[in-house]
């Protein structure tokens, strides 16, 4: 038995849709459909008829539903019975974040709410978009920070929580400043050498968002670094060794002091919004003000 199987059946008895649920776990259908048979396997007996559009829960399935719903909530309820207990009976507020949004926005703003509330306790899981989407839908964590643009959203279903956009943050092109005026960078003179471009996986958040930026333009660039964390990234850019497309709010001080400069007018930006999920009905006191005060 997998615990992730329960959840993938509580997914798709509640959408009765094998794409829908396989997206709302952020997995691929055919991944899905193998544990769904993984879970009937474990019962010994189909929990799901097939041969419906949508599909529906057979009379296994009906009678299993309430069973593995109980079986979740209470390993969830023990689990975070133990982990409080641990922890000195303290609540932590627990969050998952993108790398760049814990380090430049979850974390200073942590800092201001821990000084206005004091009782608050904290622990943020820094990851990828698919784990921490993971982590909110399991339950895992109690608020979600991500990126949010107007082509590209995470892979989740928003009916089942709350979204918040707690900041407006820009995609824009950034080289350090020496090599840049030394050499001329610029993304809107295409007669120039090409520019050497640290770019990000072509299937991260950014990797995409950056990719439909660049739909319809000439990139006179050659790609000589590829990477998933903007941090790896940017250190790379302040060492003169190429652009890369950055948040604003992960450059925005190296900017103001000019170590970096912007190498391309605003047709070359994209707006990003940083947002948070949650789930407020299963809020305590303390984590309604929180998400008050994002």
């Amino acid at each position: 038995m997998d615990l992730n199987w329960l959840g993938d059946f509580e997914c798709l008895a509640r959408t009765l849709n094998f794409t829908r649920a396989a997206n709302e776990r952020n997995i691929t259908q055919s991944a899905f459909s193998r544990r769904i048979k993984a879970l009937e396997s474990w019962v010994g007996t189909p929990l799901i008829n097939r041969a419906h559009y949508p599909v529906q829960l057979t009379e296994a399935g009906t009678q299993f539903l309430p069973v593995a719903l109980a079986a979740v909530s209470q390993l969830e309820e023990q689990r975070q019975i133990i982990r409080d207990t641990d922890r000195g009976g303290r609540r932590f507020l627990r969050f998952s974040a993108l790398h760049t949004i814990s380090v430049n926005f979850l974390a200073p703003r942590i800092d201001t709410l821990q000084e206005e509330i004091p009782d608050l306790h904290t622990q943020v899981v820094s990851d990828s978009m698919s784990t921490c989407c993971e982590l909110l839908v399991e339950g895992a964590v109690d608020i979600m920070l991500c990126y949010y643009h107007q082509s590209v959203s995470p892979r989740i279903d928003e009916t089942a929580f709350a979204r918040k956009d707690v900041l407006t943050d820009w995609l824009i092109p950034v080289a350090a400043s020496a090599p840049t005026l030394a050499q001329g960078w610029d993304l809107g003179n295409a007669s120039s050498p090409p520019i050497p471009y640290l770019a990000y996986e072509p299937s991260s958040f950014l990797g995409m968002v950056v990719g439909r930026t660049l739909e319809g333009k000439m990139l006179n660039a050659e790609t000589i670094y590829i990477d998933g964390l903007v941090e790896t990234i940017k250190r790379r850019v302040l060492k003169g060794s190429g652009f890369a497309w950055m948040p604003q709010t992960a450059v925005a001080k190296e900017l103001a002091d000019g170590r970096l400069m912007q190498i391309g007018d605003e047709t070359w930006t994209t707006r990003l919004t940083i947002a948070a999920l949650a789930n407020p009905a299963s809020f305590d006191p303390v984590a309604q003000v929180v998400w008050d005060k994002l």
